[in-house]
């Protein structure tokens, strides 16, 4: 299994140091329009709504615990002889993982601008300079968890078939991401009344895909889920796993969950590195 707990406290305090330096820069008027992109965590203090702040704060630390978890459930299969490599990477698969993600629920851009946020990473398109200051600062983040990551004490873990972590991550984000938005669509229904067919304006694409969530999302953690539970027992859950993960993908809006369904499916289908060969048993 992962090491979660080592992971997540390497994404929360790599977080804390990012929003220390967001303030410090705000407050001495250093960063550009008032923004500091710090690992792609777009923050803007506004000192007058101190709810807003508060906010800003809970929702970084939040992106700092799933970027931590994925990190520690992607650690095995991401490239790089360091921590501080595999960080980077993750980074950077993050960043385009939202790029697309912005290009694919935005019909129009980069007309329409926009940006997105997934993991920790928010992507902004709307100019080529802000995209490169974003992935700079996303690159950072990650150099500094995997940094984090090292001077932490390693935790025993047991080992598990290939994918299990993925799988555990992909199912926890789709159930909240698909929570989410659930609740937002009902409450919609109750206030507004049924969705009736209107003439579609500049967001409708979106609208779309954001319904598709309550829809495609739940079959897909669902199948997550199954598939991970596969896994526990020793089993593959290469089929449930990227069955589940191409659903979540095609809501635009669960690219993370669905991604790493598929990563844990296709790596559920090895063997456990303690599972012995058909060879050695024959032997």
């Amino acid at each position: 299994m992962a090491d979660f707990r080592r992971g997540i406290k390497a994404g929360v305090a790599a977080a804390a140091v990012y929003l220390i330096i967001s303030v410090i820069l705000e407050l001495s008027h250093l960063s550009p329009s008032g923004i500091m992109l710090a690992a792609g965590l777009t923050i803007q203090l506004e000192l007058t709504y101190p709810s807003f702040v508060i906010f800003s704060i809970l929702g970084r630390i939040v992106r700092g615990i799933v970027f931590g978890a994925v990190f520690a459930a992607l650690n095995h299969y991401l490239p790089g002889t360091t921590a501080v490599k595999k960080g980077v990477v993750l980074s950077a698969f993050l960043w385009i993982l939202g790029a697309v993600g912005l290009i694919y629920t935005t019909l129009g851009w980069p007309t329409s601008g926009g940006h997105t946020s997934t993991a920790g990473i928010t992507v902004s398109l709307s100019s080529i300079s802000l995209a490169l200051v974003s992935i700079t600062f996303a690159l950072a983040f990650g150099a500094l968890v995997g940094a984090i990551w090292n001077k932490l004490r390693e935790k025993k873990v047991t080992e598990a078939r290939k994918g299990m972590a993925a799988l555990l991550v992909s199912f926890s984000l789709g159930v909240w991401m698909w929570a989410s938005g659930a609740v937002a669509f009902f409450m919609n229904v109750v206030i507004r009344g049924l969705p009736v067919l209107e003439e579609p304006g500049p967001f409708w694409w979106y609208s779309v895909l954001f319904t598709s969530v309550v829809f495609l999302g739940l079959p897909g953690w669902v199948l997550a889920l199954v598939a991970w539970r596969k896994t526990k027992r020793g089993e593959s859950g290469l089929k449930l796993g990227v069955a589940g993960g191409v659903i979540m993908v095609l809501t635009g809006q669960m690219l993370l969950p669905g991604a790493l369904a598929i990563t844990g499916g296709v790596f559920s289908g090895r063997k456990p590195a303690t599972e012995p060969s058909t060879a050695a048993i024959e032997q």
